[in-house]
Protein backbone atom coordinates (compact mmCIF):
# COMPACT_ATOMS: atom_id res chain seq x y z
CA UNK A 1 0.00 0.00 0.00
CA UNK A 2 1.29 3.46 -0.95
CA UNK A 3 0.67 6.29 1.52
CA UNK A 4 1.07 10.02 1.00
CA UNK A 5 1.67 12.73 3.57
CA UNK A 6 -1.91 13.93 3.08
CA UNK A 7 -3.25 10.45 3.94
CA UNK A 8 -1.58 10.48 7.34
CA UNK A 9 -2.48 14.12 7.98
CA UNK A 10 -6.14 13.32 7.35
CA UNK A 11 -5.97 10.31 9.67
CA UNK A 12 -4.31 12.44 12.34
CA UNK A 13 -7.14 14.97 12.19
CA UNK A 14 -9.70 12.20 12.67
CA UNK A 15 -7.85 10.24 15.35
CA UNK A 16 -9.59 9.84 18.71
CA UNK A 17 -7.35 9.24 21.71
CA UNK A 18 -8.06 7.15 24.80
CA UNK A 19 -7.38 9.43 27.76
CA UNK A 20 -8.36 7.17 30.67
CA UNK A 21 -6.74 4.18 32.31
CA UNK A 22 -7.97 0.68 31.44
CA UNK A 23 -8.70 -1.13 34.71
CA UNK A 24 -10.74 -4.32 35.06
CA UNK A 25 -11.96 -3.98 31.49
CA UNK A 26 -13.22 -0.40 31.83
CA UNK A 27 -11.97 3.09 31.11
CA UNK A 28 -11.21 4.79 34.42
CA UNK A 29 -10.28 8.42 35.13
CA UNK A 30 -7.91 9.28 37.95
CA UNK A 31 -9.97 9.70 41.11
CA UNK A 32 -8.08 12.91 41.88
CA UNK A 33 -9.02 14.32 38.49
CA UNK A 34 -5.33 14.84 37.72
CA UNK A 35 -4.21 14.68 34.09
CA UNK A 36 -1.07 15.29 32.09
CA UNK A 37 -0.74 16.66 28.57
CA UNK A 38 0.21 14.28 25.77
CA UNK A 39 2.06 16.41 23.22
CA UNK A 40 3.00 15.76 19.61
CA UNK A 41 6.72 16.70 19.64
CA UNK A 42 6.72 17.28 15.88
CA UNK A 43 4.20 20.13 16.14
CA UNK A 44 3.92 21.06 19.81
CA UNK A 45 0.19 20.32 19.60
CA UNK A 46 -1.54 18.88 22.67
CA UNK A 47 -3.12 15.59 21.63
CA UNK A 48 -5.04 14.99 24.83
CA UNK A 49 -5.19 15.26 28.59
CA UNK A 50 -4.45 11.79 29.95
CA UNK A 51 -5.41 10.46 33.36
CA UNK A 52 -2.45 10.81 35.74
CA UNK A 53 -2.79 7.64 37.74
CA UNK A 54 -1.36 7.44 41.23
CA UNK A 55 -1.46 5.08 44.20
CA UNK A 56 -5.24 4.82 44.16
CA UNK A 57 -5.49 3.70 40.52
CA UNK A 58 -2.42 1.46 40.77
CA UNK A 59 -3.93 -0.27 43.80
CA UNK A 60 -7.22 -0.65 41.95
CA UNK A 61 -5.42 -2.16 38.93
CA UNK A 62 -3.34 -4.55 41.03
CA UNK A 63 -6.43 -5.64 42.93
CA UNK A 64 -8.26 -6.34 39.65
CA UNK A 65 -5.25 -8.25 38.36
CA UNK A 66 -4.99 -10.34 41.52
CA UNK A 67 -8.70 -11.15 41.53
CA UNK A 68 -8.56 -12.24 37.91
CA UNK A 69 -5.52 -14.39 38.59
CA UNK A 70 -6.98 -16.11 41.65
CA UNK A 71 -10.31 -16.67 39.88
CA UNK A 72 -8.43 -18.55 37.17
CA UNK A 73 -10.32 -16.89 34.31
CA UNK A 74 -6.98 -16.72 32.46
CA UNK A 75 -4.37 -18.43 34.61
CA UNK A 76 -6.26 -21.74 34.65
CA UNK A 77 -7.12 -21.78 30.97
CA UNK A 78 -5.39 -24.44 28.94
CA UNK A 79 -2.36 -23.45 26.85
CA UNK A 80 -4.43 -24.05 23.73
CA UNK A 81 -7.12 -21.64 24.95
CA UNK A 82 -4.64 -18.90 25.84
CA UNK A 83 -2.96 -19.46 22.51
CA UNK A 84 -6.14 -18.72 20.56
CA UNK A 85 -6.75 -15.43 22.37
CA UNK A 86 -3.18 -14.23 21.80
CA UNK A 87 -3.32 -15.23 18.13
CA UNK A 88 -6.54 -13.26 17.81
CA UNK A 89 -4.84 -10.27 19.43
CA UNK A 90 -2.00 -10.51 16.91
CA UNK A 91 -4.57 -10.43 14.11
CA UNK A 92 -6.28 -7.38 15.61
CA UNK A 93 -2.97 -5.54 15.92
CA UNK A 94 -2.41 -5.98 12.19
CA UNK A 95 -6.03 -5.12 11.41
CA UNK A 96 -5.51 -1.81 13.26
CA UNK A 97 -2.06 -1.20 11.81
CA UNK A 98 -2.72 2.31 10.53
CA UNK A 99 -4.11 3.54 13.84
CA UNK A 100 -1.39 2.00 16.02
CA UNK A 101 1.37 3.32 13.75
CA UNK A 102 -0.17 6.78 13.82
CA UNK A 103 -0.53 6.76 17.61
CA UNK A 104 3.16 6.04 18.16
CA UNK A 105 4.23 8.55 15.52
CA UNK A 106 2.08 11.36 16.92
CA UNK A 107 2.97 10.52 20.51
CA UNK A 108 6.75 10.32 20.31
CA UNK A 109 7.78 11.68 16.92
CA UNK A 110 9.03 8.61 15.07
CA UNK A 111 8.48 8.33 11.31
CA UNK A 112 5.02 6.86 10.83
CA UNK A 113 6.24 4.45 8.17
CA UNK A 114 8.83 3.04 10.58
CA UNK A 115 6.00 2.33 12.97
CA UNK A 116 3.89 0.90 10.14
CA UNK A 117 6.63 -1.26 8.62
CA UNK A 118 8.55 -2.28 11.75
CA UNK A 119 6.88 -1.61 15.09
CA UNK A 120 3.30 -2.74 14.48
CA UNK A 121 4.05 -5.95 12.57
CA UNK A 122 6.85 -6.59 15.06
CA UNK A 123 4.45 -6.36 18.00
CA UNK A 124 1.96 -8.65 16.27
CA UNK A 125 4.76 -11.08 15.51
CA UNK A 126 5.83 -11.21 19.15
CA UNK A 127 2.30 -12.03 20.32
CA UNK A 128 1.98 -14.66 17.59
CA UNK A 129 5.36 -16.23 18.45
CA UNK A 130 4.59 -16.58 22.16
CA UNK A 131 1.10 -17.84 21.39
CA UNK A 132 2.53 -20.54 19.18
CA UNK A 133 5.09 -21.50 21.83
CA UNK A 134 2.50 -22.21 24.49
CA UNK A 135 1.54 -25.74 23.54
CA UNK A 136 5.13 -26.71 22.77
CA UNK A 137 6.65 -26.21 26.22
CA UNK A 138 7.21 -29.25 28.40
CA UNK A 139 8.01 -29.62 32.09
CA UNK A 140 10.53 -32.04 33.61
CA UNK A 141 10.76 -35.28 35.51
CA UNK A 142 13.84 -35.47 37.72
CA UNK A 143 16.09 -38.55 37.73
CA UNK A 144 15.27 -40.00 41.15
CA UNK A 145 15.04 -43.40 42.84
CA UNK A 146 12.49 -45.93 41.48
CA UNK A 147 10.20 -45.31 44.44
CA UNK A 148 10.07 -41.55 43.78
CA UNK A 149 8.45 -39.38 41.13
CA UNK A 150 9.77 -35.81 41.24
CA UNK A 151 8.38 -33.30 38.76
CA UNK A 152 9.65 -29.81 37.99
CA UNK A 153 6.89 -27.59 36.68
CA UNK A 154 6.59 -23.92 35.78
CA UNK A 155 3.86 -21.84 37.36
CA UNK A 156 2.76 -18.30 36.61
CA UNK A 157 3.95 -15.78 39.21
CA UNK A 158 0.64 -13.99 39.63
CA UNK A 159 0.61 -10.21 39.14
CA UNK A 160 3.29 -8.79 36.86
CA UNK A 161 3.96 -5.05 36.60
CA UNK A 162 5.50 -3.88 33.34
CA UNK A 163 7.01 -0.41 33.01
CA UNK A 164 8.00 0.45 29.45
CA UNK A 165 9.76 3.37 27.71
CA UNK A 166 8.70 5.85 25.07
CA UNK A 167 11.10 5.02 22.25
CA UNK A 168 9.20 1.94 21.00
CA UNK A 169 5.90 2.23 22.87
CA UNK A 170 3.97 -0.60 21.22
CA UNK A 171 6.92 -2.95 20.71
CA UNK A 172 8.22 -2.68 24.26
CA UNK A 173 4.73 -3.34 25.60
CA UNK A 174 4.48 -6.45 23.41
CA UNK A 175 7.91 -7.69 24.54
CA UNK A 176 6.69 -7.70 28.16
CA UNK A 177 3.03 -8.56 27.74
CA UNK A 178 3.22 -11.47 25.31
CA UNK A 179 5.33 -13.85 27.45
CA UNK A 180 3.81 -12.66 30.74
CA UNK A 181 0.27 -13.27 29.49
CA UNK A 182 1.20 -16.45 27.68
CA UNK A 183 2.50 -17.86 30.96
CA UNK A 184 -0.87 -17.17 32.60
CA UNK A 185 -0.10 -14.05 34.62
CA UNK A 186 -2.21 -10.96 35.05
CA UNK A 187 -0.44 -7.71 34.14
CA UNK A 188 -0.49 -4.05 35.12
CA UNK A 189 1.24 -2.02 32.41
CA UNK A 190 2.54 1.50 32.91
CA UNK A 191 3.47 3.14 29.62
CA UNK A 192 5.82 6.11 29.57
CA UNK A 193 3.99 9.38 30.15
CA UNK A 194 5.31 10.62 26.80
CA UNK A 195 3.62 7.80 24.87
CA UNK A 196 0.54 6.22 26.48
CA UNK A 197 -1.84 5.99 23.53
CA UNK A 198 -0.80 2.79 21.75
CA UNK A 199 -0.69 0.87 25.05
CA UNK A 200 -4.20 1.99 25.92
CA UNK A 201 -5.46 1.02 22.48
CA UNK A 202 -3.67 -2.33 22.76
CA UNK A 203 -5.52 -3.04 26.02
CA UNK A 204 -8.86 -2.51 24.34
CA UNK A 205 -7.83 -4.75 21.44
CA UNK A 206 -6.88 -7.42 23.98
CA UNK A 207 -10.38 -7.25 25.46
CA UNK A 208 -11.82 -7.55 21.95
CA UNK A 209 -9.61 -10.60 21.38
CA UNK A 210 -11.16 -12.31 24.41
CA UNK A 211 -8.76 -11.52 27.24
CA UNK A 212 -10.88 -11.50 30.42
CA UNK A 213 -11.44 -8.29 32.38
CA UNK A 214 -8.68 -7.53 34.85
CA UNK A 215 -6.03 -9.68 33.19
CA UNK A 216 -4.46 -6.67 31.44
CA UNK A 217 -4.71 -3.24 33.04
CA UNK A 218 -3.00 -0.06 31.78
CA UNK A 219 -2.26 2.80 34.16
CA UNK A 220 -0.83 5.89 32.47
CA UNK A 221 0.88 8.32 34.78
CA UNK A 222 4.11 9.92 35.84
CA UNK A 223 6.99 7.72 36.87
CA UNK A 224 7.31 9.39 40.28
CA UNK A 225 3.71 8.49 41.03
CA UNK A 226 2.38 5.50 39.07
CA UNK A 227 5.77 3.88 38.50
CA UNK A 228 6.85 4.25 42.10
CA UNK A 229 3.50 2.95 43.34
CA UNK A 230 3.95 -0.21 41.27
CA UNK A 231 7.52 -0.63 42.49
CA UNK A 232 6.46 -0.39 46.13
CA UNK A 233 3.23 -2.35 45.87
CA UNK A 234 3.08 -5.29 48.25
CA UNK A 235 0.92 -7.42 45.96
CA UNK A 236 2.99 -7.18 42.77
CA UNK A 237 4.98 -10.40 42.31
CA UNK A 238 7.33 -9.24 39.56
CA UNK A 239 8.28 -5.96 37.90
CA UNK A 240 9.79 -5.89 34.41
CA UNK A 241 11.32 -2.58 33.37
CA UNK A 242 12.92 -1.12 30.27
CA UNK A 243 14.36 2.37 30.62
CA UNK A 244 17.25 4.30 32.07
CA UNK A 245 19.79 2.85 34.46
CA UNK A 246 18.96 5.58 36.98
CA UNK A 247 15.31 4.58 37.17
CA UNK A 248 16.20 0.89 37.11
CA UNK A 249 18.15 1.40 40.32
CA UNK A 250 15.08 3.01 41.87
CA UNK A 251 13.04 -0.11 41.14
CA UNK A 252 15.67 -2.32 42.76
CA UNK A 253 15.36 -0.15 45.85
CA UNK A 254 11.57 -0.25 45.78
CA UNK A 255 11.71 -4.04 45.79
CA UNK A 256 13.95 -4.04 48.86
CA UNK A 257 11.63 -1.58 50.62
CA UNK A 258 8.51 -3.62 49.91
CA UNK A 259 7.96 -7.34 49.33
CA UNK A 260 11.20 -8.39 47.59
CA UNK A 261 9.34 -8.71 44.31
CA UNK A 262 11.41 -9.96 41.40
CA UNK A 263 12.76 -7.06 39.36
CA UNK A 264 13.96 -7.57 35.81
CA UNK A 265 15.85 -4.66 34.29
CA UNK A 266 16.77 -3.79 30.72
CA UNK A 267 18.50 -0.43 31.05
CA UNK A 268 20.78 1.90 29.14
CA UNK A 269 23.69 1.33 26.83
CA UNK A 270 26.69 2.88 25.15
CA UNK A 271 27.22 0.21 22.54
CA UNK A 272 30.46 0.04 20.58
CA UNK A 273 30.75 -0.66 16.86
CA UNK A 274 34.26 -1.87 15.90
CA UNK A 275 35.40 -1.54 12.28
CA UNK A 276 38.65 -3.31 11.40
CA UNK A 277 40.78 -2.57 8.37
CA UNK A 278 40.21 -6.08 7.02
CA UNK A 279 36.51 -5.32 6.50
CA UNK A 280 36.09 -5.64 2.73
CA UNK A 281 32.79 -3.76 2.37
CA UNK A 282 33.38 -0.40 4.02
CA UNK A 283 30.40 1.12 2.24
CA UNK A 284 28.03 -1.39 3.85
CA UNK A 285 29.75 -0.92 7.19
CA UNK A 286 29.26 2.85 6.91
CA UNK A 287 25.64 2.45 5.92
CA UNK A 288 24.97 0.19 8.91
CA UNK A 289 26.96 2.43 11.25
CA UNK A 290 24.72 5.34 10.26
CA UNK A 291 21.62 3.20 10.77
CA UNK A 292 22.94 2.03 14.12
CA UNK A 293 23.00 5.56 15.55
CA UNK A 294 20.48 7.58 13.51
CA UNK A 295 17.55 5.15 13.26
CA UNK A 296 14.63 6.22 15.49
CA UNK A 297 16.49 9.54 16.01
CA UNK A 298 19.13 7.65 18.00
CA UNK A 299 16.54 6.96 20.70
CA UNK A 300 17.48 3.30 20.99
CA UNK A 301 18.93 1.70 24.14
CA UNK A 302 21.24 -0.50 22.05
CA UNK A 303 22.22 2.26 19.60
CA UNK A 304 25.78 1.88 18.34
CA UNK A 305 26.75 5.28 19.72
CA UNK A 306 30.52 4.62 19.92
CA UNK A 307 32.26 3.92 16.62
CA UNK A 308 35.77 2.50 16.93
CA UNK A 309 37.66 2.57 13.61
CA UNK A 310 41.12 1.17 12.91
CA UNK A 311 43.41 4.11 12.32
CA UNK A 312 44.58 3.03 8.84
CA UNK A 313 41.03 3.41 7.45
CA UNK A 314 39.77 6.11 9.82
CA UNK A 315 39.77 9.04 7.39
CA UNK A 316 38.23 7.13 4.50
CA UNK A 317 35.57 5.59 6.71
CA UNK A 318 34.53 8.89 8.27
CA UNK A 319 34.09 10.37 4.79
CA UNK A 320 31.82 7.49 3.81
CA UNK A 321 29.91 7.89 7.07
CA UNK A 322 29.37 11.61 6.55
CA UNK A 323 27.81 10.87 3.16
CA UNK A 324 25.50 8.29 4.72
CA UNK A 325 24.50 10.70 7.50
CA UNK A 326 23.04 13.12 4.95
CA UNK A 327 20.34 10.56 4.24
CA UNK A 328 19.15 10.73 7.86
CA UNK A 329 18.10 14.39 8.00
CA UNK A 330 14.90 14.59 10.06
CA UNK A 331 11.57 15.48 8.50
CA UNK A 332 7.86 15.53 9.21
CA UNK A 333 7.14 12.16 10.90
CA UNK A 334 3.91 11.86 8.90
CA UNK A 335 5.77 12.21 5.60
CA UNK A 336 6.46 8.70 4.25
CA UNK A 337 9.73 10.02 2.80
CA UNK A 338 11.14 10.90 6.24
CA UNK A 339 13.77 8.49 7.57
CA UNK A 340 14.05 10.34 10.89
CA UNK A 341 11.52 12.32 12.85
CA UNK A 342 11.26 14.48 15.95
CA UNK A 343 12.94 14.02 19.32
CA UNK A 344 10.34 12.84 21.82
CA UNK A 345 10.04 16.07 23.85
CA UNK A 346 11.64 19.46 24.45
CA UNK A 347 13.42 18.24 27.59
CA UNK A 348 15.17 15.44 25.71
CA UNK A 349 16.02 17.79 22.84
CA UNK A 350 17.69 20.18 25.27
CA UNK A 351 19.61 17.31 26.86
CA UNK A 352 20.97 16.15 23.50
CA UNK A 353 21.99 19.68 22.52
CA UNK A 354 23.80 20.03 25.84
CA UNK A 355 25.81 16.89 25.01
CA UNK A 356 26.75 18.42 21.65
CA UNK A 357 27.94 21.64 23.29
CA UNK A 358 29.82 19.65 25.92
CA UNK A 359 31.60 17.55 23.28
CA UNK A 360 32.75 20.69 21.46
CA UNK A 361 33.96 22.20 24.74
CA UNK A 362 35.94 19.05 25.50
CA UNK A 363 37.79 19.33 22.20
CA UNK A 364 36.00 16.82 19.98
CA UNK A 365 35.79 17.78 16.29
CA UNK A 366 32.33 18.22 14.79
CA UNK A 367 32.41 16.32 11.51
CA UNK A 368 28.77 17.01 10.60
CA UNK A 369 25.43 18.03 12.09
CA UNK A 370 25.14 19.54 15.53
CA UNK A 371 22.20 21.78 14.65
CA UNK A 372 18.78 22.00 16.25
CA UNK A 373 16.25 22.37 13.43
CA UNK A 374 12.80 23.97 13.18
CA UNK A 375 9.96 22.24 11.34
CA UNK A 376 6.19 22.81 11.49
CA UNK A 377 6.65 25.22 14.38
CA UNK A 378 8.60 22.70 16.49
CA UNK A 379 12.33 22.77 17.24
CA UNK A 380 12.45 19.16 18.46
CA UNK A 381 14.53 18.12 15.46
CA UNK A 382 18.29 17.52 15.52
CA UNK A 383 20.52 16.94 12.52
CA UNK A 384 22.50 13.68 12.47
CA UNK A 385 25.71 14.52 14.30
CA UNK A 386 29.18 12.95 14.15
CA UNK A 387 32.16 13.85 16.33
CA UNK A 388 35.71 12.66 15.68
CA UNK A 389 38.73 13.04 17.92
CA UNK A 390 36.63 11.98 20.91
CA UNK A 391 38.66 11.28 24.04
CA UNK A 392 37.90 7.88 25.63
CA UNK A 393 37.29 9.52 29.02
CA UNK A 394 34.98 12.28 27.73
CA UNK A 395 31.27 12.49 28.49
CA UNK A 396 30.38 11.76 24.88
CA UNK A 397 32.36 8.52 24.97
CA UNK A 398 30.98 7.34 28.31
CA UNK A 399 27.44 8.62 28.88
CA UNK A 400 24.26 7.62 27.06
CA UNK A 401 22.98 10.50 24.90
CA UNK A 402 19.85 8.79 23.54
CA UNK A 403 19.90 10.92 20.43
CA UNK A 404 21.46 11.10 16.94
CA UNK A 405 25.00 11.82 18.13
CA UNK A 406 27.93 9.54 17.27
CA UNK A 407 31.35 9.47 18.96
CA UNK A 408 34.17 8.22 16.69
CA UNK A 409 37.40 6.95 18.26
CA UNK A 410 40.44 5.51 16.45
CA UNK A 411 42.36 2.39 17.48
CA UNK A 412 45.52 0.68 16.29
CA UNK A 413 45.39 -2.92 17.52
CA UNK A 414 42.79 -5.55 18.22
CA UNK A 415 43.60 -5.52 21.91
CA UNK A 416 43.15 -1.75 22.04
CA UNK A 417 39.80 -1.99 20.26
CA UNK A 418 38.51 -4.58 22.71
CA UNK A 419 39.79 -2.58 25.68
CA UNK A 420 38.05 0.58 24.44
CA UNK A 421 34.83 -1.26 23.71
CA UNK A 422 34.70 -2.91 27.13
CA UNK A 423 35.68 0.26 29.01
CA UNK A 424 32.07 1.15 29.83
CA UNK A 425 29.66 0.81 32.71
CA UNK A 426 27.21 -0.62 30.19
CA UNK A 427 27.10 -4.02 28.54
CA UNK A 428 24.04 -4.17 26.32
CA UNK A 429 25.26 -4.63 22.75
CA UNK A 430 28.26 -4.41 20.44
CA UNK A 431 29.01 -4.82 16.74
CA UNK A 432 32.16 -5.67 14.84
CA UNK A 433 33.17 -5.65 11.19
CA UNK A 434 35.90 -7.98 9.93
CA UNK A 435 36.35 -10.45 7.09
CA UNK A 436 38.90 -12.40 9.10
CA UNK A 437 36.90 -15.34 10.45
CA UNK A 438 39.36 -15.96 13.27
CA UNK A 439 39.28 -12.32 14.35
CA UNK A 440 35.48 -12.21 14.20
CA UNK A 441 35.18 -15.17 16.57
CA UNK A 442 38.02 -14.00 18.77
CA UNK A 443 36.76 -10.46 19.25
CA UNK A 444 33.10 -11.45 19.58
CA UNK A 445 34.05 -13.76 22.45
CA UNK A 446 35.97 -11.00 24.23
CA UNK A 447 33.32 -8.27 23.96
CA UNK A 448 31.30 -7.84 27.16
CA UNK A 449 27.82 -7.42 25.76
CA UNK A 450 24.51 -9.26 25.76
CA UNK A 451 24.33 -9.24 21.95
CA UNK A 452 27.34 -9.09 19.62
CA UNK A 453 26.49 -8.47 15.96
CA UNK A 454 29.15 -9.50 13.43
CA UNK A 455 29.18 -7.73 10.05
CA UNK A 456 25.86 -6.08 10.87
CA UNK A 457 24.54 -3.89 13.69
CA UNK A 458 22.02 -4.41 16.45
CA UNK A 459 20.84 -7.83 15.25
CA UNK A 460 17.46 -8.71 16.71
CA UNK A 461 14.86 -11.46 16.41
CA UNK A 462 12.05 -12.72 18.62
CA UNK A 463 13.78 -16.10 18.76
CA UNK A 464 16.93 -14.74 20.44
CA UNK A 465 17.23 -13.13 23.90
CA UNK A 466 17.76 -9.37 24.19
CA UNK A 467 19.42 -7.84 27.23
CA UNK A 468 22.81 -7.09 28.69
CA UNK A 469 25.03 -6.98 31.72
CA UNK A 470 26.77 -4.51 34.01
CA UNK A 471 24.62 -1.36 34.38
CA UNK A 472 22.58 -2.27 31.32
CA UNK A 473 20.69 -4.60 33.65
CA UNK A 474 20.23 -8.35 33.71
CA UNK A 475 16.79 -9.12 32.33
CA UNK A 476 16.20 -10.82 29.00
CA UNK A 477 13.35 -10.02 26.66
CA UNK A 478 12.32 -12.20 23.70
CA UNK A 479 13.01 -15.89 23.07
CA UNK A 480 11.83 -18.77 25.25
CA UNK A 481 14.22 -17.51 27.94
CA UNK A 482 11.78 -14.67 28.60
CA UNK A 483 9.49 -17.17 30.32
CA UNK A 484 12.12 -17.39 33.06
CA UNK A 485 11.06 -13.91 34.21
CA UNK A 486 7.37 -14.62 34.42
CA UNK A 487 7.26 -18.11 35.91
CA UNK A 488 8.66 -19.90 38.95
CA UNK A 489 9.82 -23.48 39.28
CA UNK A 490 7.95 -25.87 41.54
CA UNK A 491 9.27 -29.25 42.63
CA UNK A 492 6.59 -31.81 43.45
CA UNK A 493 7.90 -34.97 45.16
CA UNK A 494 5.82 -38.16 45.17
CA UNK A 495 7.08 -40.82 47.53
CA UNK A 496 5.65 -44.07 46.16
CA UNK A 497 4.75 -47.13 48.24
Amino acid sequence: MVYELSDWQQRARQQVFIEQAIIDGRRVAARSGATFAAIDPATGKVLGQVAACGETEVDQAVRAARQAFEAGVWSLRTPAERKQVLLRLAELILANRDELALLDSLNMGKPVMDAWNIDVPGAAGVFRWYAESLDKLYDEVAPTAPCVLATVTREALGVVAAVVPWNFPLDMAAWKLAPALAAGNSVVLKPAEQSPFSALRLAELALEAGLPDGVLNVVPGLGEQAGKALGLHMDVDCLAFTGSTEVGKYFMGYSAQSNLKQVWLECGGKSANLVFADCQDLDLAAEKAAFGIFFNQGEVCSANSRLLVQRSIHGEFVERLQAKARGWLPGDPLDPASRAGAIVEARQTARIMEFIRSAEAEGARLACGGQQLMLNGSDNFIAPTIFTGVAPDSRLAREEVFGPVLAVLPFDTEDEAVQLANDSVYGLAASLWSDDLNRAHRVARRLKAGTVSVNTVDALDVSTPFGGGKQSGFGRDLSLHSFDKYTQLKTTWFQLR
